[in-house]
């Protein structure tokens, strides 16, 4: 239900842009998020927008990252700029929704980000 792409490699510093393209059927109340998880850790959240356009980020990429949303194109993006080596991960997209009275969760599959010294 969820399609990630636009992951490689770049240099210290660098940019690239994520896509997050959901299909099926979304409900109104929604919210879409980018999680990463590097190699041996935990899978964190880095970006948050709502179905309204509102947006949350983790600190350690405020600033830095810019999550938006094209509701023509159906497309969630992650701008990624000023990258580091600690932001190399398998970024992840999630599709949040209300639905049948309750929240439910959605994850795409990875697209992996590495980023070199």
């Amino acid at each position: 239900q969820l399609q990630a792409y636009g992951g490689g490699l770049v240099q210290t510093g660098g940019s690239l842009r994520l896509s997050c393209v959901p299909s099926g059927f979304i409900e109104s109340n929604h919210w879409v998020g980018w999680f990463r998880q590097a190699s041996g850790e935990q899978r964190e959240m880095v970006a948050w927008i709502s179905s309204g356009g509102g947006s949350t980020y983790a600190d350690s990429v405020k600033g830095r990252f810019t999550i938006s949303r094209d509701n023509v194109k159906n497309t969630v993006y992650l701008e990624m700029n000023s990258l580091k080596p600690e932001d190399t991960a398998r970024y992840y997209c999630k599709l949040r929704q209300w639905s049948f009275g309750e929240w439910n969760d959605y994850w795409g599959q990875g697209t992996l980000v590495t980023v070199s010294s």
